[in-house]
């Protein structure tokens, strides 16, 4: 069967509905993970599209007997492959040494003996011949639910109707990456960053000691395009964490800029020295409070942005390795 091609709605970023529409919402786990539109032809099998269209089911050889799970029916499914650590928790750092190997096949094949991937689906939006995107999003989860798609490579986690802030506390306690909420009455919107489903990002704030900065480009020549910072080990060393160039106003950029440059130095006060070509190094005196979302097997933030300097703190204060703050 020909399946049409269907390019997967999107959430957008912000706050749980409200206590008076919480019980016209369901929340699901936001998986940190590479989106994946599925297409079962009946015919035993399997192609995957991620969210650009391009086709990666070559990447990921073991969820290819996925394609006989309904037999003769055929699906189009929307999802996440995820790769999880021993915890069980999805870990975007492992899935990164599976994406990419569409055009290698064999390698694709001894990594999925090694780092095998699980696909976890969260939607139907055509079955059997019928398309239902028009249908609410309450009537599809029955629909996929009754597939029963339950594998060794694959599943089909519940929703929860109501209770949302439950459920984002549920997943700050397991540190899980957030919450997707989707209204009941929703139809599925091909391509289109909805309002119907909101995602939630369950950030962490951390403490950090800027020790130099990479300059701006155009606009911001000049300027800091980004800070490196780094936190102290107990022994005293100042290990690099990641560069920050997201969460300044104009104005604040500007006030970094002249705080850097009065603590410029020529020795990089980070060890082990970081990889940051056409880096300025600085002295480690000025302390910051970045967001981010989690951090790699390295220790380096991802996704961070700069919130503020922490001018109540000082860099002797940050001797000790500086504790995350509260999520």
């Amino acid at each position: 069967m020909t399946l049409p091609l269907i390019a997967p709605m999107l959430a957008t970023p912000g706050r749980l509905p409200s206590a008076a529409q919480d019980a016209h919402w369901a929340y699901e786990t936001k998986q940190d993970g590479q989106r994946a539109v599925v297409y079962l032809a009946g015919d035993g099998t399997v192609r995957l599209r991620a969210r650009s269209g391009e086709d990666i089911t070559a990447a990921y050889p073991e969820l290819r007997p996925l394609g006989t799970a309904l037999g003769a029916t055929a699906a189009v499914l929307d999802g996440e492959v995820l790769a999880l650590d021993a915890g069980g928790r999805a870990d975007f750092q492992l899935l990164q040494s599976r994406m990419g190997l569409v055009q290698a096949p064999r390698k694709a094949a001894r990594m999925a003996a090694s780092v095998p991937v699980h696909l976890v689906l969260f939607d139907v939006m055509h079955l059997g011949g019928v398309p239902l995107l028009r249908l609410p999003y309450a009537e599809r989860r029955a629909r996929l639910e009754a597939l029963g798609l339950q594998g060794p490579y694959w599943s089909t986690p519940g929703a929860l109707v109501g209770h949302g802030r439950e459920a984002l506390e549920a997943t700050r306690a397991h540190g899980l990456e957030g919450l997707v909420c989707k209204r009941l009455d929703s139809v599925y919107e091909p391509g289109v960053r909805s309002r119907a489903w909101i995602k939630i990002r369950n950030m962490r704030t951390a403490d950090v000691l800027v020790g130099g900065w990479s300059p701006g480009r155009g606009r911001l020549t000049g300027l800091p395009g980004a800070v490196l910072v780094g936190q102290r080990t107990s022994a005293g060393a100042l290990r690099y964490v990641g560069s920050v160039g997201t969460g300044w106003s104009e104005a604040e950029r500007t006030e970094l800029a002249a705080l850097l440059r009065a603590e410029a130095t020529d020795v990089c006060p980070f060890d082990p020295v970081p990889a940051a070509p056409g880096a300025r190094w600085v002295v480690p005196r000025l302390v910051g409070e970045v967001r981010y979302s989690t951090r790699t097997r390295a220790g380096l933030l991802r996704q961070p942005s700069w919130l503020r300097l922490r001018t109540d703190l000082t860099a002797q204060e940050s001797a000790a390795d500086l504790p995350d703050n509260s999520a």
